[in-house]
């Protein structure tokens, strides 16, 4: 494949350690929701990685956590994990 290809792991390199934000409502909990149902999905966390930023409103909060991921189907999962709780309203 050339430099300039592109394809399915483009810009990402496999296995490796990927930040994860999950995105909803502040009164849903998410700082203590988001990892553990990652963990119950049986997607791999890093520990101590775990960041809360509210929104400039107060409202949302956005939750970040360290996943680590051997393909772009581990990661993929990740996110659909946290995507099947309705208190998600974002993924990135």
């Amino acid at each position: 494949m050339s430099a300039g290809a592109q394809g399915p792991e483009r810009g990402f390199s496999f296995p490796g350690e990927f930040e994860l934000t999950a995105m909803g409502p502040t009164a849903a909990g998410l700082e203590r929701r988001v990892p553990a149902w990652l963990l119950d999905a049986g997607v791999e966390t890093v520990g101590g990685v775990l960041r809360v930023r509210a929104s400039s409103g107060g409202r949302f909060v956005a939750v970040t956590v360290c996943v680590r991921a051997a393909s772009r189907a581990d990661l993929e999962a990740a996110h659909a994990a946290l995507r099947a709780h309705p208190e998600v309203k974002w993924t990135l």
